[in-house]
């Protein structure tokens, strides 16, 4: 269990951050949802502990950078590092056996060529593949389907299902409301820094709905206005 309260964030003047109170349970998949600049990646960044903040954040299996997977939207690679030297890294900073590569390379990706030839998509498989091999408890998947492939993204969404079952926690931002309906328990709307609705299954379809009448609003009117 993850334990937020009174979560602040502040870049000089600037409050990305504010009054985030927040318990996401062993075993839930818990969707984050906003505009760009809401402040979603500044949360997980907080909560992966890449960040100064206000407030706290508790783990109640200890310290939870040890045992947390964090996909970055855009991961950083060394250039001249193959993907399988990649994975073994990561293997190594948990203390984890490298597997058989063969039979866990799932996205089929080409391990011995650098990562400077891979593509984003490649580059956010390889990602995933590499949190997943650490055998971690906790997942913070920052726009997943991002950049890659229809085929992946149906196989990341039977991932985030099989860590559920696996009764793993699971925070996950996403621009495609329906992947977030697909997994999520529940559905947390951030709006300039705080929260501004909380959804289950049962408001799924009508927080979408807030969503994009929130963001269309007037505009389709305006448009017509210089379309005609």
């Amino acid at each position: 269990m993850i334990v937020i309260k009174q979560l602040a964030k502040s870049y000089g003047s600037r409050q990305v951050l504010q009054n985030i109170n927040l318990t996401f349970a062993q075993g839930g998949v818990y969707g984050i949802v906003g505009e760009n600049g809401a402040g979603k990646t500044t949360l997980f960044r907080c909560i992966a502990g890449l960040e100064s903040y206000e407030g706290t954040i508790t783990c109640s299996t200890g310290i939870l950078k040890n045992s947390l997977g964090y996909l970055p939207t855009e991961a950083f690679f060394f250039a001249h590092i193959t993907g399988r030297e990649y994975l073994q890294m990561l293997c190594n900073a948990r203390q984890k056996p490298l597997p058989d590569l063969q039979a866990s390379n799932i996205f089929e990706l080409p391990l011995d060529q650098y990562i400077s030839a891979y593509s984003t998509g490649m580059k956010k498989k390889l990602g995933i593949m590499a949190i997943l091999l650490q055998g971690n408890d906790y997942f913070i998947l920052d726009e997943p389907y991002n950049g890659v492939d229809i085929q992946s993204n149906l196989l990341i969404t039977e991932i985030i299902l099989k860590l559920k079952s696996l009764r793993k926690t699971i925070l996950i931002s996403s621009h495609i409301f329906s992947t977030l309906q697909d997994t999520c328990d529940e559905i947390y709307w951030l709006q300039t820094g705080s929260f501004l609705q909380k959804a289950t299954h049962e408001g799924f379809e009508a927080m979408g709905e807030a969503m994009k009448q929130n963001t269309i609003g007037d505009k389709m009117a305006r448009l017509d206005s210089f379309l005609c």
